[in-house]
């Protein structure tokens, strides 16, 4: 968990440019790319990064501008990465003059439960995590190059001077 703001700024700033390269990277077209029948295309996941953002900080009494979560999501890969941009220093300028290294250890409840606001920052941050995981394969699957997170992806090793690790 977070014990600082500065602790979280510096990680949130570390993931959400992560993130923002995926986003980056997203063409037009890649935004229909289907994840299985039934469900959102990929368009949406990317989309879901933007808007939910407001769901689980809002909970924490955190304030600042996002789309809403009601909205269609743009169909140019363009907008939603502005969008995110936008978003994202929202939430860093909103975590920056809002919350204090005391008010983490307060308690809101979020989704039925209490917990701190330092728990919520980390699991804002960790559900971020899990569907940058589902974009990176979407991406994938429509053609698009990935940047590795936590290592290099499979692109990266040559960029490196380094062999592509053997299946």
């Amino acid at each position: 968990m977070f014990t600082t703001v500065e602790s979280f700024i510096n990680e949130y700033q570390r993931e959400s440019n992560t993130t923002q390269q995926l986003l980056d990277t997203l063409t037009d077209a890649s935004l229909n790319q289907p994840q299985a029948e039934g469900y959102r295309p990929l368009g949406y996941i990317a989309w879901h990064l933007v808007h939910t953002d407001r769901g689980m900080l809002l909970g924490t009494g955190l304030k600042f501008e996002a789309p809403s979560a009601a909205s269609m999501p743009p169909s140019e890969a363009a907008a939603i990465a502005d969008a995110y941009r936008t978003t994202t220093a929202g939430i860093l300028e909103a975590v920056r003059t809002q919350f204090t290294d005391a008010k983490l250890q307060e308690v809101v409840n979020m989704f039925g439960m209490q917990w701190t606001i330092s728990e919520t920052l980390f699991a804002y941050l960790k559900h971020e995590i899990h569907h940058r995981g589902q974009l990176t394969i979407l991406m994938r699957q429509a053609g698009l190059p990935v940047i590795g997170a936590y290592g290099p992806a499979k692109e990266q090793w040559a960029s490196m001077g380094m062999p592509i690790p053997a299946l």
